[in-house]
């Protein structure tokens, strides 16, 4: 292997003198000695660095024990590294002498030492004005500081870029494939550069890089910090290496899932477009048609739902996010892509089949019937198939939730359609009440039975009064004794905007019952996602429209 490899004379000691030699050096004849050595010297460099990239770091430090002295005295060099490709040269040669994997204090010393000589050769602060020495040397170059920094960034990076993608580069033979300790090392010089805009282009090619080995060669600090970068939006990376980022680094993936859920919690977002619009630009719904990234992103909302009890924030946000998913990967143009019911591979696939349907690829006088088909399945899998795990039923109740636009049709259906209510009333019970422990969701059907007649009785009714919407759940104190409140406030909630009635008292009522039973952010919620709804569909009158938008600034400035 390398410790066989043959390698020519090179005379360390002479430019080791050489180098201490200039470090010294304050007349104008010296530094005419260094500038007329500087060809040949670079010449030892690239002697040195064809050596050095077939041989293991350990066995070339062990074989060449100056090659430490003399590399860091001529990285401090302003006129050494301003020569031509000596710079490239010199960070090459550093690259090649660190140790991937090091095994002792003694690497991971070295190691430090060459990630600070690398961060100083392309470090903007090294080459300030207020260096008299580089000033004067970039100066001699035609160049301002700023200037000469920016060319020999875009320098390197062109060549590392050639170098990665397996081309010649800038005169060094490079051929073949490139090893995964140079790749290693490649990523961790870029470290401390990570945020610059010229720097973009290697970043990709890293995350794009894939050389055959069976574990990950770019370094995990490299990928965190990429993502920390990325997910603040100090960089831009296109989709594909981000894709790749994500799945060469599942942490970084995790990561980028719970600062959306927090980014997303902790805002006021006064609409559903909003919240769509930050999702998007997470690019977290796009990269999920990968299947594998669909699961650990999914596997992160099941926790969040644990977490949070299911809070009407978190709930919407899923939602909003397989929506989108959704759309991606319609509009996926690979001619083998993955079929929906892939990323659904545990389920019961004629309900996933089912849930999957866009509701505006349908027609919507079929909405009702679709989502009696949907009830009935979801009713016999869960009560005829004997379902005690509280895994399994939770499992089966986060599939549903997830695709919440249809729970949310049906609550507007059973006001707007002529509907067989009880299959719509028990989809939206085991939503609100997947438990049936003690019967608590034959319960809550039987309540909601009750309160859905009642309002049913009032829907035609022109002229309404608070207390006439009170009576439909006999009191407000009623509301909050119930078995599950939640339901009863969505239904009423539509109540009030889909009746004629309803649109009179609708500012004071919702007033009333959020103070009564602190619901402010779940009615916010479904008035959110029904402005959202008639957005899109251009169908509603704008008496509706106008009352959502009053009833949503008002409810926005409370919560």
């Amino acid at each position: 292997m390398a410790q066989h490899t043959t390698v020519p004379k090179l005379n360390f000691e002479y430019w080791l003198d050489k180098a201490i030699e200039w470090g010294q050096a304050t007349t104008l004849e010296s530094q005419k000695d260094m500038c007329l050595h500087l060809p040949q010297l670079q010449e030892f460099l690239h002697q040195i660095y064809e050596t050095l990239k077939h041989m293991d770091s350990i066995v070339a430090i062990q074989q060449f024990p100056l090659i430490g002295q003399l590399l860091g005295r001529l990285c401090w060099n302003p006129f050494v590294i301003g020569y031509d490709e000596s710079q490239k040269t010199l960070m090459w040669c550093l690259c090649c002498l660190y140790s991937s994997e090091p095994q002792n204090p003694v690497e991971l010393k070295a190691n430090s030492w060459i990630r600070s000589l690398l961060c100083h050769l392309l470090s903007s602060s090294k080459w300030e004005s207020n260096d008299a020495e580089s000033s004067t040397f970039t100066s001699t170059l035609g160049y301002t500081s700023a200037d000469y920094y920016c060319h020999l960034v875009k320098n390197m990076v062109f060549s590392l870029v050639t170098e990665l993608k397996g081309n010649q580069f800038n005169g060094l033979n490079v051929q073949g494939r490139v090893s995964s300790s140079r790749v290693n090392a490649v990523s961790l010089f870029c470290l401390p550069l990570i945020t610059l805009p010229d720097l973009t282009s290697l970043l990709e090619t890293l995350l794009l890089y894939h050389g055959g080995a069976s574990k990950e060669i770019l370094s995990s600090e490299f990928l965190e910090t990429v993502n920390e970068a990325f997910i603040k939006k100090k960089i831009s990376l296109p989709e594909s290496a981000v894709v790749n980022l994500w799945l060469r680094h599942p942490p970084s993936l995790e990561k980028s899932t719970l600062y959306l859920l927090d980014q997303l919690v902790s805002i006021q977002l006064n609409s559903l477009e909003e919240v769509a619009c930050v999702i998007k630009e997470s690019l977290l719904p796009q990269a999920a048609i990968h299947p594998a990234i669909f699961r650990i992103v999914n596997e992160i909302f099941k926790n969040a739902l644990r977490e949070t009890s299911g809070t009407p924030e978190v709930m919407t946000i899923i939602q909003m996010f397989i929506q989108l998913f959704l759309q991606a990967h319609q509009n996926e143009n690979k001619q083998h892509k993955f079929p929906l019911k892939a990323y659904f591979p545990y389920h019961h696939q004629p309900l996933v089949t089912a849930l999957l349907r866009c509701p505006f690829g349908l027609p919507t006088t079929h909405w009702s019937q679709h989502l009696k088909h949907i009830s009935d399945m979801l009713k016999a899998f869960v009560e005829d198939t004997n379902i005690s795990s509280p895994a399994d039923l939770f499992e089966i109740w986060f599939l549903v939730a997830c695709f919440g636009e249809w729970l949310d049709i049906a609550a507007e259906q059973l006001l707007k359609a002529a509907v067989e209510p009880d299959a719509l009333l028990w989809l939206l019970a085991f939503y609100y009440c997947p438990q049936n422990e003690n019967q608590q969701r034959t319960q809550t059907m039987v309540e909601a039975q009750a309160v859905y007649s009642h309002l049913m009785m009032l829907f035609s009714c022109t002229v309404l009064s608070v207390k006439d919407l009170e009576a439909a759940v006999h009191s407000i104190m009623d509301i909050e004794q119930c078995c599950n409140q939640h339901l009863i406030i969505h239904l009423l909630t539509n109540f009030l905007l889909f009746s004629s009635g309803g649109h009179t008292i609708a500012q004071e009522f919702i007033y009333y019952i959020t103070e009564t039973t602190d619901t402010s952010k779940e009615v916010c919620s479904i008035l959110i996602r029904t402005a959202y709804r008639i957005n899109r569909i251009g169908e509603e009158d704008q008496s509706t429209v106008k009352l959502l938008n009053e009833l949503l600034q008002k409810l926005t400035l409370k919560v």
